[in-house]
């Protein structure tokens, strides 16, 4: 899937993981009405990647993806290689740059520019700066032993 949207495969589990915790059917809490009725939800957002109906939509016609399930880790792996390769292209960000992705990511295009009026996505965006990098040295470790392992005579 990286190498699709030449999105580096770290950058998007960081996002997974602080999105949904990598549980296929996340969702946003209920609000609650007198502070016990359970409500609506905040959002529509759902599954891996915590996409949003609107932007979901907007990805399944873009790609001729007409089968992807928010719930399907493919599909939002997939979807996140999408959605960063169009803030490269939309927004000019890096698909590098977990921070600014991230922000982009959850603020969404429209809102990237105003992100600094919300100091709580700049805490969530050095966090999944922090993930994605802990996830790459893993990447590289992991990489590392499996190399070896084919070089063995086994």
């Amino acid at each position: 899937v990286s190498n699709k949207y030449g999105v580096p495969i770290h950058i998007q589990l960081a996002i997974i993981k602080h999105e949904s915790g990598f549980n296929w059917l996340a969702k946003p809490k209920r609000q609650k009405l007198f502070k016990i009725v359970p409500y609506k939800r905040p959002s529509s957002s759902f599954g891996y990647s915590q996409a949003v109906k609107g932007t979901w939509k907007q990805y399944k016609m873009e790609t001729n993806n007409s089968f992807a399930v928010r719930s399907r880790f493919k599909d939002s792996v997939d979807f996140i290689g999408w959605y960063v390769n169009k803030s490269f292209q939309l927004l000019k960000i890096p698909k590098n740059d977990a921070y600014r992705n991230y922000i982009a990511y959850h603020e969404g295009w429209k809102n990237y520019k105003s992100y600094k009026n919300n100091p709580k996505v700049i805490i969530l965006a050095k966090r999944v700066k922090e993930t994605a990098n802990t996830y790459k040295k893993q990447l590289i470790q992991c990489q590392k032993q499996l190399d070896k392992k084919e070089g063995s005579d086994n």
